[in-house]
C-alpha cells in the first residue's frame, strides 16, 4: 500500500493557531494574586483622647497588580493587631490600579492610645530590644474588567511585620494573599 503524501491545510493551520492563542491566553490570563510590601511608617501625629494619646501614622505600601487587567477596589479598612489585641486600623481609600502595574498607597492609620496603655509592660520590652511584632488583616472586594464584563473579586491579604518602636523601621515582612474571583 502506497501512503499518499498531504498537502498544506489552512484550515488545519488556523485551527492549530487558534489552539495555540486560546492556550496562552488561559495560561497569561489567568488571575494571580496581588502582593503587598510595607515600605514605611511615619508618625504623622499624637491625638488627645483623655486620659491618653493616640498615634497617627502614616503606612506606605507599595502594590503591585500582576493581572492582565486592571482593577477598581472599595474602600476598606486594614486591622492592625499587637499580642492578639487590635490595637488600631488603617484606611484604604477606594481607587483603582491599572493592569501589570505598581503603586505607593499612603495610608492613614490610628493606633488607640487605651490599647497602647493595655500592653505598657510588652511595649516597653519590645522598645528595649527594638523589636516590635504586629500582625495585620483585611478583606478587599472590587472588580475587574474583562473586555465589556465586570468581574467581583475579592482579596484576603495577612500580614506579620516587625518593626522597630523606636525609629519606625520595618526589619522584616510576611505577606501572604488570596484572591477570590466571582463569576457570576
Amino acid at each position: 500500500m502506497a501512503l499518499r503524501q498531504r498537502g498544506w491545510s489552512w484550515s488545519s493551520a488556523l485551527v492549530g493557531a487558534a489552539s495555540a492563542a486560546v492556550a496562552t491566553v488561559v495560561v497569561l490570563g489567568r488571575p494571580r494574586d496581588p502582593t503587598f510590601h510595607l515600605i514605611s511608617i511615619t508618625l504623622s501625629s499624637f491625638r488627645l483622647n483623655l486620659p491618653l494619646l493616640d498615634v497617627d501614622l502614616i503606612l506606605t505600601i507599595h502594590v503591585t497588580n500582576p493581572n492582565l487587567v486592571p482593577i477598581h477596589y472599595a474602600s476598606a479598612t486594614i486591622s492592625i493587631f499587637y499580642a492578639g489585641s487590635r490595637l488600631g486600623s488603617a484606611l484604604l481609600h477606594a481607587g483603582s490600579q491599572p493592569a501589570m502595574s505598581c503603586q505607593l498607597l499612603h495610608l492613614p492609620a490610628r493606633l488607640y492610645g487605651l490599647e497602647l496603655a493595655h500592653h505598657i509592660p510588652r511595649l516597653l520590652a519590645d522598645a528595649a530590644r527594638r523589636q516590635m511584632t504586629l500582625d495585620a488583616s483585611v478583606d478587599i472586594s472590587g472588580t475587574a474588567q474583562v473586555l465589556w464584563w465586570a468581574h467581583r473579586f475579592s482579596v484576603h491579604v495577612d500580614s506579620h511585620v516587625v518593626v522597630d518602636p523606636i525609629f519606625l523601621d520595618v526589619i522584616e515582612q510576611e505577606n501572604h494573599s488570596e484572591t477570590h474571583l466571582f463569576l457570576s
